[in-house]
């Protein structure tokens, strides 16, 4: 399976983190597109010609500029809030942004119901927190540039920069009704993807998103956890984005036995199954896994698989239904375009892009209290 496969609902695993979709987004591999013209290119010719050898400014008419403008343009007209271009410099800090270390502001981001990048959750004690970024707030704007418009990559290209420097950020606070501006200092961060506790014996793990590390973290988890005299497991994907394919089905691998994870298929309708990877611990505790509107894509995907095989117990709001995978093409510059390709299944063949998760116990609880309800739930299960 390709590394580079994602499901995600931030199309740039950033520490914004965004990642760059299972977004939000399935990633999968890297292509590079044809070369070759199609029938219809007489348009666009003339145009070049056009303002080539006419432009009042010839230097703001050479063909970097003009190429670049073209490839955002064919994008923008999309009209597709994961998609979009990436300069060189900008697809190498995606590609960088995958390894699990950022230089950003330390904060998960992703796309709300109306298509606004929203501030999923501060990581603790990065830069976002200690400058007040909370979880909910929509970015307005980035230094003084409106995010309307723009895809979820495109903001997250503004936000991130070298440690070091600020980035300023109007922010509405989720139940405010005047922004804010909040000055952020980026910082070069490096925070687990998982983390995990025994909360009396039920064994709490939050998995925040998925990267490269994930699967190792969590399996490093399960063996330290005292699995062996807990009745049940947390599995907390609140606030996840998504992340790789493939770190999604080495992590159900440790909790589904065997069969499919996911299916994906492409625009021709084509389908590719991804099936369990055994690898490290596998248990077959009871589950609770806990979500909200803000689970997204790879998540979702790890939730409709548990839920599928009757594997888990899925509580909480129904999820973003972020049901979409991409993929990076890289272009003959070293520039790239981030394109959604495809449409993924759960394993009983839901497919629930704009429709999301739905739990199997709605809950009105919020933050600590659901986490309250699970352990209660998994300790009378066990009654």
């Amino acid at each position: 399976m390709p590394k580079s496969l994602k499901i995600s609902v931030i199309v740039i695993l950033s520490i914004l983190v965004l990642s760059l979709a299972f977004g939000a987004g399935c990633l999968t591999s890297t292509g590079t597109p044809s070369s070759s013209q199609g029938p219809d290119t007489e348009l666009l010719d003339q145009a070049w010609t056009v303002l080539t050898q006419n432009y009042v400014v010839p230097s703001k008419a050479n063909s970097t500029i003009l190429n670049e403008g073209a490839v955002k343009g064919m994008l923008q007209a999309l009209n597709d809030p994961y998609s979009a271009y990436l300069s060189p410099d900008e697809y190498k800090l995606a590609q960088s942004g995958l390894q699990g270390t950022f230089s950003g502001i330390g904060a998960q981001v992703g796309l709300n119901n109306a298509n606004q990048p929203v501030v999923l959750s501060p990581i603790a004690n990065s830069p976002a927190a200690k400058a007040g970024i909370k979880t909910g707030d929509v970015i307005l704007a980035v230094n003084g540039e409106s995010t309307q418009g723009l895809s979820l990559t495109e903001v997250v290209l503004l936000v991130r920069g070298p440690a070091g420097t600020t980035v300023k950020l109007l922010i509405q606070h989720e139940g405010e009704t005047t922004p804010v501006e909040i000055d952020v200092v980026r910082a070069q961060i490096s925070a687990p993807s998982v983390t995990y506790q025994m909360m009396g014996n039920i064994s709490y793990i939050d998995i925040s998103s998925f990267s490269d590390n994930t699967n190792d973290e969590l399996n490093a988890g399960l063996q330290s956890l005292d699995l062996k005299d807990s009745t049940g497991i947390i599995l907390d994907l609140r606030d996840n984005p998504g992340g790789l394919v493939s770190d999604v089905v080495d992590v159900a691998s440790h909790f589904i036995k065997t069969g499919v994870i996911v299916t994906l298929v492409d625009n021709k309708g084509a389908r590719s199954s991804q099936s369990v990877h055994p690898n490290g611990v596998y248990t077959d505790l009871p589950i609770v896994v806990l979500v909200n509107q803000y689970t997204a894509s790879g998540s979702e995907v790890l939730s409709g698989a548990l839920q599928d095989y009757h594997r888990a117990t899925i509580a909480g709001n129904t999820t973003l239904g972020k049901g979409s995978y991409d993929s990076f093409f890289q272009l003959i510059d070293g520039s790239a375009i981030y394109l959604t390709i495809g449409r993924w299944l759960t394993p009983d063949g839901r497919e629930i892009e704009g429709k999301g998760i739905t739990p199997d116990y709605v809950l009105t609880q919020t933050g600590d209290q659901e986490i309250q309800w699970a352990i209660d739930f998994l300790n009378k299960a066990q009654q």
